[in-house]
């Protein structure tokens, strides 16, 4: 050997590939690939940003007054509560703490692209259950469990399809799982869904040990820049995580974006009316186009995964978008090469996207 080599393992992975923002000619575009709030950010997010703080000193390494006021805001013990750089480094930190070599990491077919390099990192195997129509299916799930599996992640809503599993059903997979077996319930959307749904996977966590809750304020609190996320679950789920996590991981800045907006729960709000206003719109646009061979999965999340089954490919529809200047989400690499999925724009945006997507199928626009 003539210079470090790497675990077999991690030789194997591909980095994570996040949206594209620009068109093959390099020209900007706006992004509808990566899920981002149309809205922006809480106005009193902005305001707690642009206060000044010195940079020479370090952050609360336990975020301690962000954890207790996300536990205020829902219901929660804040020692059951760990903040992080985005919700992607504590996921990581329970997959390793809990498989390694040997060991099986289950998820479903279509699902967060995150999740097989999760299990990579740590030398696990991903296992991908089968789909049901290209939600996850819980009895696949749980006929997809092995002696092996040591952790099941489940988004909730899916990405990149926008699925969503009511409590019921997140509850029976539960049950169908082994004691000594992790769920971990993935709500990066989580503030999307009806607000009447929205508490039973933490109570599933705080009534059971061996469920985890993640969360993010990057999607509906528009603070993707500032890496922020949390997650919770029973006392030994979190002293893993504490374990493993980085040191000071929450900057200064993303700890006071995050706070404020945790008190501005109207523009949640607000992002969630708007969105579930121009979803149904642009879903209605595409099965309007359905006699072209456009279709869209249900979606609870923030954006439609469009499927182009007829004359019309998502190839070409990929290219037509770009001309009208959005980015937009092929995923062929997630076995969807007939599919995009297009986060919900500004009202404006979406209004340019259906007249795009007329105006290549022959419609007028």
């Amino acid at each position: 050997m003539t210079k470090p080599q790497p675990k077999p393992w991690i030789a194997q992975i591909h980095a994570y590939v996040p949206g594209k923002s620009k068109s093959a000619s390099g020209q900007p575009l706006t992004k509808l690939s990566a899920n981002e709030n149309p809205l922006g950010s809480s106005p009193a997010a902005l305001a707690a940003l642009a206060e000044a703080h010195n940079p020479a000193d370090y952050p609360d390494p336990d975020a301690r007054a962000l954890r207790e006021t996300i536990a205020a805001v829902h219901g929660l013990n804040p020692d059951r509560v760990v903040c992080g750089t985005g919700s992607g480094e504590l996921l990581h930190c329970i997959v390793q703490a809990l498989a390694g070599p040997g060991d099986e990491v289950l998820a479903s077919r279509y699902s967060f692209s995150l999740y097989p390099l999760l299990a990579h990192k740590v030398g696990a195997t991903a296992v991908l259950a089968e789909d049901a129509d290209y939600a996850a299916s819980v009895d696949n799930l749980l006929a997809a469990v092995t002696e092996r599996t040591k952790v099941v992640l489940l988004d909730n809503p899916n990405n990149p399809v926008g699925s969503f599993l009511p409590p019921s059903e997140v509850a029976r997979l539960h049950a169908g799982l082994p004691a000594d077996v992790l769920l971990v319930v993935d709500e990066a959307y989580g503030e999307y869904v009806d607000p009447a749904l929205q508490q039973a996977a933490f109570d599933l966590a705080a009534r059971h040990e061996n469920v985890l809750v993640s969360r993010t304020f990057s999607k509906a609190y528009g603070l993707a820049s500032e890496r922020v996320g949390w997650v919770t679950g029973a006392p030994h789920l979190i002293d893993l995580v504490n374990r493993l996590r980085g040191a000071f991981n929450v900057s200064v800045s993303g700890q006071k974006a995050a706070l404020a907006a945790l008190g501005d729960q109207a523009f949640v709000a607000a992002s969630r009316e708007h969105n579930a206003a121009e979803r149904a719109r642009f879903a209605a646009a595409i099965a309007a186009l359905g006699n072209h061979g456009l279709s869209a999965s249900p979606s609870e999340a923030n954006f439609l995964l469009v499927h182009f089954d007829g004359a019309v490919s998502a190839a070409q529809a990929l290219e037509a978008l770009s001309d009208a200047g959005y980015a937009v989400r092929h995923l062929p690499s997630q076995g969807l090469p007939n599919s995009l999925r297009i986060t919900i724009g500004k009202t404006e945006d979406m209004t340019r996207v259906i007249a795009a997507l007329r105006t290549l199928c022959g419609e007028a626009a």
